[in-house]
């Protein structure tokens, strides 16, 4: 892989890797070996062993403790829209912090109520729509789950079936809370939980016979991701999208959008859903919105749905702190002033073909800088362990399926590099292995 930053990102490529002289003082320094040995001794252990000690990045470079320079073609998972360091959104965050961190959410700050406004100003949200800040995708869920609640009880027929229901859909992820974690499909988040909050059903993905048959008096709400990007990046169709908005309104439910992972540019749209001419009752967003500060937004679609949750009924203690918010509008401004969506269109159409016409690779599903492809065999996680010593961070959602997500700023020139590498990362992921582990 080639080394260096290009122009559009931050930063030159450092000659050796050790943090910046404060971070030392603080952390102290140690190889990445060191540093493992800390984390499992000081850390729950409920991601695993990490791959790597990160240590330092530039764009969409990133660095380990030993010095060793990587491609970060997975973005934090869909985090960092502008990469690493960005200049101008590092000095938006720095300038707040030296001038004010919080407030709590007895007070509101001037990036709190113009960060609200530019949401619904690019959301295209009707009169009356309003926001919410929370700090985190799963965060948004929950104001978006009680939102729901609050719907049904609000509009269940006196004498009637109560309207608690919730619909989710199958393949489904939507966080790791007790009430997000209801909405996510996968059984192994919520086997070890369980029993999980009553009244979420989740229906079979992209069927439009189901959702007519399941929308009835007792529905409150369904919640739909537009592309499914924990399940390998498998999108909603138009069709479904479309009869969704249709039968929720019909049926008298509520529409929410979980945005978190396909919205603020990803898509090569602001927004997936919206994109597709679907105006939801409630929009759920966090990862990209931050820029890599920890952000997210439950935004509410017109009058009767912003006046749903009232004065004490939901909040928060750190959402929408003037410098997560700050974070969010420096890099929504790079996103909009330097048309960084146009380059998410063109290297993610550049990605999704090259990858279509690569040995091995069955199936790709693009859509911008989100792109899922599928392996012939199911050698994902031995195909992400090869990108990593090769100098790639990519990720394995599925065993046959590599997920892409990286900063929005990735270059046309980056991108050739990880395509020219993939082949070859295929072919060694995939072949016999001898019983030292070495490829025979």
């Amino acid at each position: 892989m080639s080394s260096g930053t290009p122009d559009n990102q931050a930063g030159p490529a450092p000659t050796a890797v050790s943090g910046t002289a404060t971070a030392a003082a603080v952390t102290g320094t140690g190889t990445g070996q060191q540093w493992l040995a800390r984390y499992g001794e000081s850390l729950l252990g409920v991601f695993g062993s990490p791959q790597r000690v990160l240590v330092r990045g530039a764009g969409s470079l990133v660095w380990d403790a030993d010095g060793k320079e990587y491609l970060d073609l997975l973005g934090g998972i869909a985090v960092n829209a502008l990469g690493h360091a960005h200049p101008f959104v590092t000095s938006v965050i720095s300038s707040q912090l030296a001038t004010l961190g919080h407030v709590s959410n007895f007070f509101t700050s001037p990036t709190q109520i113009a960060l609200a406004e530019k949401l619904l100003m690019l959301s295209a949200a009707p009169a009356g729509s309003k926001v919410f800040f929370a700090n985190s995708g799963t965060e948004a869920n929950e104001a978006a789950f009680k939102l729901a609640r609050a719907h049904g009880k609000a509009n269940s027929v006196p004498g009637g079936p109560a309207r608690t229901t919730i619909l989710a859909l199958e393949g489904a992820f939507h966080g790791r809370t007790m009430g997000a974690l209801a909405l996510t499909a996968k059984q192994a988040y919520r086997e070890p939980f369980e029993p999980m909050p009553a009244g979420v059903k989740h229906l079979p993905f992209n069927d439009v016979d189901a959702l007519r048959a399941a929308l009835d008096g007792t529905v409150a709400a369904l919640i739909i991701e537009p592309i499914q990007g924990e399940a390998g990046v498998r999108p909603l169709s138009p069709e479904y999208l479309r009869a969704a908005r249709e039968l929720t309104t019909r049926a008298g439910a509520l529409l929410i959008l979980d945005e978190v992972q396909t919205g603020v540019g990803r898509t090569g749209d602001w927004f997936a859903g919206t994109a597709a001419g679907i105006t939801p009752d409630a929009m759920t967003l966090a990862k990209g919105l931050g820029g890599g500060f920890p952000i997210g937004a439950l935004v509410t679609f017109g009058e009767a749905p912003s006046q749903l949750l009232s004065a004490g009924q939901h909040g928060t203690t750190f959402g929408g702190n003037p410098v997560a918010t700050a974070a969010a509008l420096a890099t929504l401004h790079v996103l909009e002033s330097q048309d960084v969506l146009a380059n998410v269109r063109t290297v993610g159409a550049l990605l999704a073909d090259g990858l279509a016409r690569t040995d091995g690779v069955t199936e790709v599903r693009a859509f911008g800088l989100l792109i899922g492809f599928d392996l012939a065999q199911p050698v994902a996680a031995a195909v992400v362990t090869a990108a990593l010593e090769a100098g790639f961070i990519i990720n394995a959602p599925r065993p046959n399926t590599i997920r892409l997500a990286p900063p929005l700023i990735l270059t046309a020139g980056q991108a050739a590099s990880f395509l020219a590498a993939l082949p070859a990362l295929i072919e060694h992921a995939s072949a016999p292995q001898s019983a030292e582990g070495a490829i025979s």
